[in-house]
């Protein structure tokens, strides 16, 4: 059954904006949570590492096929994922997600081999494709378009919360409960998340629409949530290839911190794996910041009356630029703490575009393919992910430093500033 909205039922009677934004903002709040789940879900093989690469003797470019194991997967589903939400609704897709996620982050707990690892990984990337597609719908419905930036963003903090605690946390559930109880530990903590959304979500009503938007963006709201178009049509515009390429270019980089940047503080800075766990936090704490940084930017420069494209565009620019910038010169500073500066400076600004870019695909997409062109976009950040381990396994088992990994991602992330800055410019028109 699809969600739908009827457009017959009654607007008459509005209800207080107050109850509104406590509902609303109650469903953001269980949407970071969730992210934060969702994100340690992917960052417990990261800090296992070492722990298993031992284990079971893999090599760096295995643990590197190992980490994109997940990425490929969940790259290739969020094509789909994107129109399953725009055809089913986020609550039905939302519940399904986080129920088989968990559930296959605690059967990995009890793995014997690379081919059962390497197939739950590819499940969990799967199931969790639909979670940020429904974050923005949810956005979408519930907010107005100048509002949109910061709750999304909010919902994306969550991931760097999750980066931020999970080198310090599963390191702790690692030493005393193993790298076994630590997945099933992690997958367990889906499953309250889980029925608190069953009971909290649903959709806004008509009336609701109209509190939120005004009555002419509520009718748009109400008539977009019936899909029209497939969501192929969108790969007929070049702005969706760029989408494509700018993502693609940012999550390279990123997905370097996230599944590499505690071996690298073991093998180049010499860390032990406790320490290693509370250093590799810092720059993940900078990343909160930056995904706020650049929901608030983008959603001010809307309000003094800048142009809404080139609001979300200028967090995205500036961020990639600037991350290029730190990135490039890490592997030829030999002092530590400046090491960790530049590490958390370029993690700082590589997510700024992190929630923005999500709502700009909002803002570019027609009405009623939002989730879809979001999930598009994903699609190719994820392919420039899943890229990431694999290319950085390779260039160890090659050269045994981090050199050429943080000069190429630097390069990456200004290719990104330039795809967005100079090839994204306006909205798609929606398929007739």
């Amino acid at each position: 059954m699809k969600e739908t909205i009827s457009l017959s039922q009654p607007a008459a009677v509005a209800p207080p904006m107050q109850k509104i934004s406590r509902l609303r903002w109650s469903i953001i709040l269980v949407l970071l949570i969730a992210a934060v789940v969702n994100y340690l879900d992917r960052a417990n093989l990261s800090i296992a590492n070492t722990t298993i690469s031992k284990e079971f003797g893999f090599s760096a470019t295995q643990m590197g096929l190992l980490f994109s194991a997940f990425l490929w997967p969940y790259a290739l589903a969020n094509l789909p994922a994107g129109w399953l939400v725009d055809k089913f609704g986020p609550k039905k897709m939302f519940s399904w997600a986080l129920g088989l996620w968990s559930g296959f982050t605690i059967l990995a707990g009890f793995v014997n081999g690379y081919s059962m690892f390497y197939g739950l990984r590819m499940m969990l990337g799967i199931s969790e494709s639909p979670f940020f597609t429904s974050g923005i719908k949810i956005t979408h419905r519930w907010f107005p378009s100048n509002e949109r930036g910061l709750p999304t963003a909010i919902i994306n903090t969550g991931s760097q919360i999750a980066n931020a605690v999970a080198p310090p946390i599963l390191t702790i559930l690692l030493l005393t409960m193993g790298w076994r109880g630590m997945f099933i530990a992690i997958g367990l903590a889906g499953i309250p998340i889980l029925l608190v959304w069953l009971k909290l979500y649903r959709n806004p009503t008509p009336a609701e629409e109209v509190q939120i938007h005004g009555d002419a963006e509520a009718a748009e709201t109400q008539q977009a949530n019936q899909p029209k178009a497939s969501w192929g049509s969108l790969f007929k515009h070049k702005t969706t290839w760029f989408m494509i390429l700018g993502n693609f270019s940012i999550m390279f980089t990123i997905w370097v911190y996230l599944t590499w940047l505690p071996s690298y503080l073991e093998r180049s800075l010499g860390f032990s794996l406790m320490k290693t766990g509370w250093v590799a936090s810092i720059p993940f704490f900078a990343g909160i910041m930056g995904v706020l940084v650049g929901g608030v930017i983008s959603d001010r420069l809307i309000r003094r009356g800048t142009n809404t494209i080139t609001a979300r565009k200028i967090p995205i620019v500036c961020g990639a630029a600037l991350a290029a910038c730190f990135v490039a010169p890490i592997p030829f500073v030999h002092d530590t703490t400046l090491c960790i500066a530049l590490l958390s400076l370029g993690y700082f600004c590589s997510q700024m575009p992190s929630g923005v870019i999500w709502k700009l695909a909002t803002d570019i997409a027609p009405k009623s393919q939002v989730a879809s062109l979001g999930a598009i976009q994903n699609f190719g950040g994820f392919l420039g992910a899943a890229s990431a381990p694999i290319v950085t396994g390779i260039i160890l088992d090659a050269t045994g430093t981090f050199t050429n990994v943080f000069l190429f991602g630097a390069f990456l992330l200004m290719l990104g500033a330039i795809s967005y800055g100079f090839f994204v410019k306006k909205p798609i028109q929606a398929a007739v």
